[in-house]
């Protein structure tokens, strides 16, 4: 079973940890340079890559802020590995 790779939000900015996510989710696709203004929508994207669907990630339409949505993501992956992410 493969393992999601969050990494932690805390201390970067949308466009940096979002980075970071679609370097490690390249054969994705995931949506590159990406504002804050459209975290949701680009959320969205993350959401639909099958490890995450399987792990059901909250909707981002959800959350208020994308730094809430991405811990959220994080304890979800967190509960789901036994906390290796």
């Amino acid at each position: 079973m493969a393992l999601a790779l969050v990494y932690d939000p805390r201390g970067h900015t949308f466009e940096s940890w979002s980075a970071l996510m679609v370097e490690a989710y390249a054969s994705q696709q995931l949506q590159t340079n990406v504002t804050e203004k459209n975290w949701q929508d680009w959320a969205v994207g993350l959401n639909a890559i099958d490890i995450f669907a399987q792990e059901a990630i909250p909707s981002p339409y959800a959350f208020f802020s994308w730094n809430d949505w991405a811990e959220a993501v994080v304890n979800v992956v967190g509960e789901n590995t036994n906390g290796i992410y």
